[in-house]
């Protein structure tokens, strides 16, 4: 019976998709510990290797080993993360320390990092291919920042670390999940809804009906602290009560509440780093990325946020007035402008400045029309893929729908999938996962994942996206593309296995294709007159994305200086008072306009204190100074092109993470990134 397990054998699934309709809830903690006794068996044979320490016989067995774990490990994150369960959080609080265990386990190994040191002093007079020399340094380093060269005191010092981090990080995730689904905002009078389409209130009744709330409305919450829909309701005491349980989440006492774990994290993350000989949790972060260093983000942020924060005083300032005359025709006292008000009147103002209701677009942004001849479009056009559903092959989730990728000459790239819609067993934002990663060391293919949280609408409905939910699809589609175009020998430099502040480079390019005129005019098309968009409209669309550029620029910078702050505390800091510590943070920055609160506070600040973000949330504007700079190339040589996509898949998507990622920008670019194209985008340039 235990060989049925379908974790314990390749899937013989096209592209290697995982066999999602064998797979059953009592195969996840089998599999993990047959993955984790055969991975240290693995790891015991090549160090009782009398021969001495060669490449090939201990770097190429060790990126072999532990394939039954990398398939559980890879279906059970999606699943934690996309279909969560009552299972899956208990397993998930069971497997966290002794995943954490496993991997210190092996990177702690005396005699491994003796046989990679080994190669290392070999390294000069080796013949190795360019992939494989970067293989043995990024082992080498890779194991001396996890610990290797620690003496046992100092190794077990660490491993409870790990292990006590890895059990926070997952708590606080199963929290915040918690907390946002209850912090959902309930209507009873549908008149409150208005300024919302008819689409978007039947949604919402569908989605309180879907909890027993027959009768009702229900306005779930998205991870980000500013809502959509508030760009849209008319109410100003609902926009008010959504916008502060957006801000209340997890910080309001309670059994979900994450502010002693944003501390506890923090401090043993700084504990670790010092263990590790860095200063800070920053400083051991971007010591391994391509900023280098915490002070390298500092002048960027700083660099940055006094003008963007002037920017948005400016902003301020045009909504105030307009919030006035709104009030004064209504016979209402004046009052401040707050950050619940902040999207309604973004709306008003940029409809009297540009003549365009981003909310009218709706109309024109059918999904299946964003995805087939937007997103798919573009990649055509610049790659020569194409996409074809595969409703014969199972999802994990009935609404995850699968795509085949494929060459124009029919070659096979690999497996999309496409998980559109939100419900509550799914955690908040957007991403991309791996379900599978091409290697041809292990003849491996791709099996890529795109989730977004897309109210769903009731049966026979359209979904009509908003302006930044086709924003957020391309996006993520930019990060598949990644992950789809990656050829490396090695697994540990597949897809997207880059460094964190260049990863998102490639999604960031990918968003440009969205109002691209031949791009844009082939699927915004309205979903009942079949009437494309009227070039008029996309003129002022074009005209009007940069507009709110303040306020966008400020709210993100806010979070990544609070990532920051949390980040570069020393050792035995001890921070008792989570909001004040906040507000310290921004003051210091410019940012504290309490009417542009951070993008992420830290009680849901879900990247860097469950996800892979710590000390890294700076790398979208980090990795957007390179994106920027590439749309101007793009520009200059023509746009849309096969040429040019062909030259951009193979200098750049295509060598995933097998080269220095600086190196490949300048591979493609020709040179170094410049900060000019960034600052003039984001209205940031004197």
């Amino acid at each position: 019976m235990a060989d049925q397990n379908p974790f314990f054998s390749r899937s013989t699934l096209p592209h290697g998709l995982p066999p999602f309709g064998l797979i059953r809830d009592e195969h996840f903690r089998e599999a993990f510990d047959r993955g984790i006794a055969e991975q240290l068996a693995e790891i015991a044979s090549i160090i009782a290797d009398p021969d001495a320490a060669t490449p090939e016989n201990t770097l190429l067995p060790l990126q072999r080993s532990g394939q039954v774990l990398a398939r559980v490990s890879t279906v059970f994150s999606n699943r934690c993360s996309a279909d969560s369960s009552e299972f899956t959080r208990t397993l998930e609080a069971e497997m966290a320390p002794i995943l954490a265990a496993h991997g210190d386990a092996i990177r702690l190994d005396p005699k491994l990092f003796q046989r990679i040191s080994a190669i290392v002093e070999q390294l000069p007079q080796l013949d190795l291919d360019a992939e494989t020399r970067y293989l043995v340094e990024r082992y080498r380093s890779g194991f001396l920042r996890s610990g290797a060269a620690l003496n046992d005191t100092q190794k077990n010092s660490l491993r409870t670390l790990n292990q006590t981090l890895s059990s926070l990080t997952t708590e606080f995730e199963q929290r915040l999940l918690a907390d946002t689904n209850a912090s959902a905002v309930v209507v009873d009078d549908p008149a409150e809804l208005d300024g919302l389409t008819a689409g978007q209130i039947a949604a919402a009744a569908q989605a309180a009906a879907d909890r027993g709330l027959v009768g009702k409305y229900l306005l779930a919450l998205v991870l980000p602290t500013g809502q959509p829909v508030l760009a849209q309701l008319t109410n100003r005491t609902l926009r008010e009560r959504l916008s502060a349980a957006s801000r209340a989440r997890s910080s309001h006492g309670g059994e979900n509440d994450t502010t002693a774990l944003v501390v506890e994290i923090s401090q043993l993350r700084a504990e670790r780093a010092s263990l590790l000989g860095f200063q800070s949790h920053a400083a051991y972060i971007t010591a391994d990325e391509t900023a280098g260093s915490p002070n390298a983000v500092a002048e960027l942020l700083g660099r940055l946020a006094p003008i963007a924060a002037r920017n948005a005083r400016t902003e301020q300032f045009v909504l105030q007035a307009e919030l006035d005359a709104a009030l004064s025709s209504a016979g209402h006292a004046p009052d401040k402008l707050t950050a619940a008000d902040w999207a309604f009147y973004t709306e008003r103002a940029r409809v009297a400045k540009y003549a365009v209701d981003f909310a009218e677009l709706r109309p024109y942004f059918e999904a299946e029309n964003v995805l087939q001849n937007g997103v798919f479009f573009a990649a055509t056009k610049l790659y020569g893929v194409t996409f074809t559903e595969r409703p014969d092959l199972v999802g994990y989730h009935p609404e995850a729908r699968v795509f085949e990728v494929a060459n124009d000459d029919g070659s096979p790239v690999g497996l999309y999938l496409l998980d559109l819609y939100t419900r509550d067993s799914k955690r908040g934002g957007a991403w991309m996962n791996a379900l599978s990663s091409q290697s041809y060391l292990l003849e491996k293919s791709v099996v890529v994942v795109n989730n977004l949280n897309v109210l769903k609408p009731p049966v026979g409905e359209p979904t009509l996206l908003s302006f930044d939910e086709v924003v957020t699809l391309f996006h993520e589609f930019g990060h598949a593309l990644h992950g789809l175009f990656a050829r490396v020998i090695y697994p540990k430099f597949a897809g997207t296995s880059v460094r964190r502040d260049f990863v998102e480079y490639p999604s960031q390019v990918n968003e440009m294709w969205m109002l691209w005129p031949e791009v844009l005019s082939n699927y915004a098309v309205h979903y009942q007159t079949a009437e494309r968009i009227p070039e008029m409209v996309l003129d002022r669309v074009r005209a009007a994305s940069a507009f709110n550029e303040g306020f966008a620029t400020s709210e993100y910078l806010a979070a990544a200086i609070l990532d920051q702050a949390w980040h570069t505390i020393p050792a035995g800091t001890l921070v008792s008072d989570v909001a004040a510590f906040e507000r310290q943070a921004l003051a210091a920055a410019g940012l504290n306009n309490p009417a542009v609160p951070p993008r992420y506070s830290s009680a849901y600040f879900a990247h860097i204190f469950s996800g892979g973000y710590s000390a890294g949330y700076y790398s979208y504007i980090w990795s957007e100074v390179l994106d920027a700079d590439t749309g101007d190339w793009f520009v200059e040589n023509g746009g849309l092109t096969r040429a040019n996509g062909d030259r951009f898949r193979a200098k750049l998507l295509g060598v995933g993470g097998s080269k220095d990622p600086l190196e490949a920008f300048r591979d493609f670019r020709g040179r170094d990134a410049a900060i000019e194209p960034l600052l003039v985008r984001r209205g940031l340039s004197d």
